[in-house]
Formats: structure tokens, C-alpha cells, sequence
């Protein structure tokens, strides 16, 4: 049967229930899926989409975030497309939509995140198991640590610098976590920072993501001429995604974010 659902930017999308032939082109969203127990569904994935390691490289790659190989997708045949709105752009969106029913969704915190989820599970009638991921991921994080007011900077970025900023789920999570990020104060949601503006910052942190710029140990030296009286962290940027890796996160963040 068909069902008609609004997306997260208030399109109607009307799809064949439940959709048999999937394409998701945001790596948690993927991964979400593949938690939903939806391996058999999943017909295209981003080459950016690496978890779950050991089954989603069996799903063939038809897309980045940024760009799609429209023949490829073409190829599989989906019955619904599920893209998110930062990861992907309404260029895609809009060529998609001339062929395919394509679902945005949108995840700029913690609990919209818990939103995907269980809007992953209403799109694919997998309710109860997007209620227990939720509920999993719920437990772990009552014993997220506790930051108590340090201020810290999540860089994603080098040449120019960029740092994580307000309306991301990185801040609200970092939030949750009781850091305060002061480039929330600054203009976009990754704004870029200059040297100046990290001093400025009076940052007790610095945590360096190893992705989407590999940030390794070799980089503090140039944070620490920056800001001496500053530590920088290397941290696995991929602890930061929403979905499944929300299940691990506590459990990261107590073992290298107690600080």
C-alpha cells in the first residue's frame, strides 16, 4: 500500500509501505537502519556510509553527501531515498525528487536525534526496534561525565580552521556533557576560527576530531603556540554521530572525555 508522511522540511512524501527497496545518503542514517535490522532493504549507501563495518560495505555505494551517480541510483531502484538535510543538498534533493519518493530528515541535536530514529522506524514499520535503540541509547547516556562549565572547542577542520557551532548535534551533545562551547556565540553552524579568536575563547579544551580532517598528536604543537594554557585532546570524530554510535558514545566519552 501506499503511505504519505511530511518530511522534516514539510514536503508530503507518498511511498509504497513499507519500503522493500531503500537508499540512504547520510552515513547515520545508515547505520540506523542497519540497527532496524533493514540489511535486506538497503539497496545504495554513500561511500562515506562505513558502519556497520563488516556488512555495509556489501550494499553498493551510489552517492557522497554532495554528489550522487544518478545512473547508479537508477540502478537499484528504490522505493524510498532518505537523505538529512546538512549532510546532503537541496541540489540533490531536488534532482531525486523528479524520480524518487526522497525522505529529508534533520538532526542538529541529541533529542533530534532520538527524532530520526524513531522516524526511521515509522518510515519502515520497524516501531519497536527504533523504540529500543532509543531506549538503549537513553540508558547509556544517563552516565555521560559530567564537563561542570569548561569551556572547550571541537575542531573539525585545518587551513582555515573550522569549529563545531550552535544548532549541531556535536554542541548539544557537548552541551549535554555540561562543556560550554563558546563559538556557538560566532555566525554559522561551522564557523570558521582564527588564531585571535582562539585566544580570545579562553578555552580549557581543545579537542581535535580525527575526522573530517585528520587531526593527529602532531597538531598540538600549533594549538599549544596558540594557546598554551590550552590542552588539546585528540578525539574519535566518529564517537560524535548520531545513530547506533550514540551507544558506545558514553562509554568513549568516560574512558578519554573525563577531563
Amino acid at each position: 500500500m501506499n503511505k504519505t508522511v511530511v518530511d522534516r522540511v514539510g514536503r508530503n512524501i507518498t511511498f509504497s509501505f513499507p519500503p522493500k527497496r531503500i537508499v540512504s545518503l547520510c552515513p547515520g542514517i545508515t547505520d540506523t537502519l542497519f540497527a532496524l535490522d533493514l540489511e535486506e532493504n538497503i539497496v545504495g549507501r554513500t561511500r562515506f556510509c562505513i558502519f556497520p563495518k563488516g556488512k555495509v560495505e556489501q550494499i553498493p555505494a551510489v552517492a557522497g553527501t554532495k554528489d550522487i551517480k544518478l545512473d547508479a541510483i537508477r540502478d537499484v531502484q528504490p522505493d524510498l531515498i532518505i537523505v538529512e538535510k546538512e549532510e546532503n543538498t537541496k541540489e540533490i534533493v531536488e534532482e531525486l525528487e523528479k524520480f524518487f519518493p526522497v525522505y529529508v530528515a534533520e538532526v542538529q541535536s541529541v533529542d533530534e536525534a532520538y527524532k530520526m530514529i524513531e522516524e526511521m522506524g515509522a518510515l519502515t514499520d520497524r516501531d519497536d526496534a527504533a523504540a529500543q535503540l532509543i531506549n538503549s541509547i537513553q540508558h547509556q547516556f544517563t552516565s555521560l561525565p559530567k564537563a561542570a562549565g569548561k569551556r572547550i572547542g571541537y575542531v573539525i577542520w585545518r587551513k582555515p580552521y573550522m569549529a563545531v557551532g550552535k544548532d549541531t548535534y556535536i554542541n548539544s551533545l557537548l552541551e549535554k556533557m555540561g562543556f560550554v562551547n563558546p563559538f556557538t556565540e560566532s555566525d554559522g553552524r561551522y564557523p570558521a576560527v582564527t588564531a585571535d579568536d582562539f585566544q580570545k575563547a579562553e578555552l580549557d579544551y581543545v579537542l581535535l576530531a580525527s575526522e573530517p580532517f585528520p587531526f593527529k598528536e602532531k597538531h598540538f604543537k600549533e594549538f599549544l603556540d596558540m594557546m598554551p594554557e590550552t590542552e588539546p585532546v585528540l578525539v574519535d570524530g566518529e564517537m560524535f554521530w548520531y545513530g547506533p554510535r550514540m551507544v558506545e558514545a558514553a562509554r568513549y566519552f568516560h574512558q578519554y572525555l573525563t577531563i
